[in-house]
């Protein structure tokens, strides 16, 4: 098995209704579905949903009929606000609707904000115990405290790693900490914004024809930093493996991953997936392509 398939299975959240995409609802219900029934769903993983918009997502996917969503399962992770309370609501009565419709579908996971210890406690103490919460953590101060707290209630972590203005995209230096301080506490996290692509370079921050551009992350690079992480390398290896942009200093082989003179079985891919969980794009497509345009994974035809 190609060693790709061990980094980034099931690793792809959908996040096709958020910027720089900003899909309909119907629109990106379609798309997961293709997705879904496609030659590359082994990468698939969540459809990201404010939990706001869980009606109208009921609606777009026929109230989970296996006409409209196939035979696989779906698991849908809710974004909630400010409004917990009701955002908990609204994941309620969605899952009493599904079970008494379509069992396969179900919200799993919520992601929230947090910016402070207080905060997550506080959401801790409200959501179920069946839903797995990942908190979103501030990360220009040193986020060690909220993430041992995260570690204590049982929780994972969630980062920001860009979005659509140069402002938005964090520092390598500052996401080395993140990944190291998560490793060490023991705390699986995602990574969100500004990951469509494989490796770091510089692109369009939007998909319009006059965007601006600006240097992002590669998914590939956050995968293999946190490798690095959990080998025991210091933040400035794990540093300088994010700010990689060269693809000559990557090689894909029957057996490993490798970055210049590092190289990541399968084992050290498998541990870092038990850290880094997954990432949310608003393209499932281009981070596929993006491998398969470099050669290091190869194209499959979608069986009829």
């Amino acid at each position: 098995m190609n060693p790709v398939h061990t980094l980034l299975r099931q690793s792809i959240d959908y996040a096709g209704l958020f910027p720089p995409a900003g899909l309909g609802m119907s629109a990106a219900v379609d798309n997961y579905l293709r997705y879904q029934t496609g030659p590359e769903a082994w990468a698939l993983g969540r459809f990201i949903v404010p939990a706001s918009r869980l009606v109208e997502f009921q609606e777009a996917a026929g109230g989970g009929s296996s006409q409209r969503t196939g035979r696989q399962p779906w698991q849908l992770s809710a974004l909630v606000g400010p409004d917990l309370a009701g955002d908990l609501d609204q994941i309620a009565g969605f899952q009493r609707r599904q079970a008494a419709s379509a069992p396969g579908m179900t919200v799993d996971t919520i992601e929230a904000k947090a910016d402070g210890v207080s905060a997550i406690r506080e959401t801790m103490r409200s959501v179920p115990g069946q839903l797995q919460v990942y908190f979103e953590l501030p990360i220009e101060q040193d986020p060690i405290d909220l993430i041992a707290t995260v570690a204590r209630v049982g929780a994972r972590a969630k980062v920001r790693t860009g979005g659509v203005t140069h402002q938005a995209f964090p520092s390598a230096i500052i996401l080395a900490r993140f990944i190291h301080a998560c490793v060490r506490a023991k705390v699986p996290f995602k990574a969100t914004a500004g990951l469509h692509h494989a490796l770091r370079a510089e692109y369009r921050l939007t998909y319009e024809e006059d965007s601006e551009t600006g240097v992002m992350f590669g998914f590939l690079n956050l995968f293999l930093a946190t490798a690095l992480a959990r080998n025991g390398m210091v933040e400035g290896d794990t540093r300088r493996i994010l700010e990689e942009s060269s693809p000559a200093a990557f090689r894909v082989d029957d057996a490993a991953i490798s970055w210049r003179d590092q190289r990541f079985d399968r084992d050290a891919l498998g541990r870092a997936r038990e850290s880094m969980v997954s990432f949310g794009s608003c393209s499932f497509t281009e981070p596929i392509d993006e491998l398969q345009s470099l050669h290091w994974l190869e194209p499959k035809v979608h069986q009829a």
